[in-house]
């Protein structure tokens, strides 16, 4: 795979700030971002009990999440699509909140659904920015983006595709900066598309279990603080804190691992 990423080399148009070892070296911050903000999700769940949780607040918001996962079970497409259009709209239209939807998909949809739908909705959403850049918003990226121009095309005519499957796998730069920068280069809208779902599919699966492990309000109405502090529940979502802190510093050594040489990365062939 590490080949076919690097004989599909650049285009000549403009990059953006931060090279692979900038990438590198913030990757264990924005994991530790992720997993602050699971953590916030969880204190804001048991939170509420904790305010609300003998009052007829929790048990009317219970209420309104079972009527949504009622529609959910007899209209699973509907609410699946509608989720998807949602989250295809944010990432986009580069409006901020994709990490929490993410969370929030893997804890409405269950790991695996939430996974399938946000990786095809968060790559259908970074085409979409990616072409809005290229073809109608050109010169405003190049003015508010120029100073990240130079550093970013520089890294993809070193290094490739790679480089955006880096920046992919690794989260440290602003998805709506990717997108938009790389829509200032003459990379394949094709080649945009499958080297950024290949590259942010593992940190997908990663959010969404993350996601799944907070409790239901039902289950909070049912249980009460158990929900949260049991040892079970205490473990899977330590597990997912690991996992959000862990990732990034995996996907690191992995690309140190995968980074073509100097000589394979500098290839004739267009994208």
């Amino acid at each position: 795979m590490a080949d076919k990423l690097a004989r599909t080399p650049p285009e000549d148009t403009t990059a953006e700030a931060g090279s692979p070892s900038t990438a590198s070296r913030s990757a264990s911050s924005q994991g530790l971002a992720k997993a602050a903000l699971l953590g916030l999700l969880v204190m804001i769940v048991a939170g509420a009990y904790w305010k609300f949780g003998n009052a007829e607040t929790l048990a009317w918001l219970a209420e309104q999440e079972s009527t949504l996962r009622s529609l959910q079970a007899n209209r699973p497409g509907l609410v699946f699509g509608l989720a998807f259009l949602v989250y295809v709209t944010v990432t986009g239209l580069s409006l901020p909140g994709a990490a929490l939807m993410t969370l929030l998909m893997g804890w409405g949809f269950g790991w695996g659904p939430a996974t399938l739908l946000v990786s095809f909705a968060a790559t259908a959403g970074a085409t979409i920015a990616f072409l809005l850049s290229r073809y109608l918003f050109r010169e405003a990226v190049q003015r508010r983006l120029s100073d990240k121009l130079q550093a970013f095309d520089q890294a993809l005519q070193r290094e490739g595709a790679f480089y955006l499957f880096t920046l992919r796998l690794i989260p440290a730069v602003p998805f709506f900066v990717i997108n938009t920068v790389m829509g200032l280069t003459k990379i394949k809208a094709a080649t945009f598309w499958w080297v950024s779902q290949l590259g942010m599919l593992p940190g997908t699966a990663v959010y969404c279990y993350a996601g799944s492990r907070i409790p239901d309000l039902q289950t909070l109405t049912q249980q009460g603080a158990a929900a949260v502090f049991s040892p079970s529940q205490l473990t899977q979502i330590g597990v997912a804190f690991t996992l959000l802190g862990v990732f990034p510093l995996a996907a690191k050594k992995m690309i140190g691992w995968l980074r073509p040489t100097p000589s394979s990365a500098t290839s004739d062939n267009p994208f």
